[in-house]
């Protein structure tokens, strides 16, 4: 059992009779003397991947799912599934494009440091590393003398991913990004 005030993104528990993922977590705290804080949570139905929010108070308790997390490494891509394996046993699990979500644009063949989220033996969902390492296939060629400030570009990663980047960065580079907040971190 969890509280909600203890809940995180990528969390499984039992909602209204379904499996629920929480995706995103917003944390309202009132003003008001004695008014309680109020946690607004999106969630992904495991099967359907219907989308349902609700706001808990902090003491909210929500029955958590028995759940395995593994090590994985993305193997590759064949039409719309993408193929995981497991780093222990070497099992082989799939998820759709649609399963995946936003975490498709992130993933490139052999990529390791992802987290597996298995419900009764079965891939339901991937779990992205804080941050990762990508090439910028597009953006503006650089300018001369251009400087660490705060003026920024837009930038197309490998995998479709767009963010903005300092203008000193050029096409070619890798770069360090946040996978979260999808945030320039720094260049490799």
């Amino acid at each position: 059992m969890a509280r909600a005030s203890e809940l995180k993104v990528g969390f499984v528990v039992a909602v209204n009779g379904g499996q629920y993922q929480v995706r995103s977590i917003d944390i309202k705290a009132p003003s008001a003397r004695g008014a309680s804080t109020l946690y607004k949570v999106i969630f992904n139905h495991l099967i359907t991947g219907q989308k349902w929010e609700h706001t808990y108070k902090g003491d909210d308790i929500l029955p958590d799912v028995d759940t395995q997390h593994r090590n994985m490494q993305f193997v590759y891509k064949d039409g719309d599934f993408y193929t995981f394996m497991d780093n222990e046993d070497y099992a082989q699990h799939t998820l759709s494009e649609t399963e995946l979500g936003d975490t498709a644009e992130w993933l490139h063949d052999g990529m390791e440091g992802l987290v597996g989220l298995l419900v009764t033996d079965k891939l339901v969902a991937i779990q992205l590393p804080q941050s990762v390492e990508k090439e910028i296939i597009e953006t503006t060629p650089t300018l001369k003398g251009a400087s660490a400030t705060a003026r920024t570009k837009p930038a197309t990663l490998a995998g479709g991913v767009v963010i903005q980047v300092p203008e000193y960065v050029a096409q070619g580079d890798i770069v360090k990004v946040n996978t979260d907040s999808k945030k320039f971190m720094g260049r490799v």
